[in-house]
């Protein structure tokens, strides 16, 4: 299976301490959304894009900006490094 790319990357917070994650393909958004504890309406939009773009029925595009949505409603989005 293809990775999905997006440009730019969106840069989260993890949960090590200090450590900065650019993430820059649709996989590692879902992957780092299943982590998150708030689950509101723009993380369920980013779920369900993720889904979309993964299955070709949206573009990774709209994906990272749900995503990027996702985490500045979560608390995690950090400025570009």
């Amino acid at each position: 299976m293809a990775t999905h790319l997006f440009s730019p990357p969106v840069y989260v917070k993890t949960d090590r301490p200090g450590v900065t994650y650019g993430c820059n393909n649709v996989e590692g958004a879902a992957e780092e959304l299943l982590k998150w504890t708030k689950m509101g309406p723009k993380w369920r939009k980013a779920v369900q894009l993720c889904i979309e773009a993964v299955e070709d029925r949206a573009t990774p595009e709209e994906a990272r900006k749900a995503f990027e949505a996702a985490a500045r409603e979560e608390g995690v989005l950090r400025s570009s490094v």
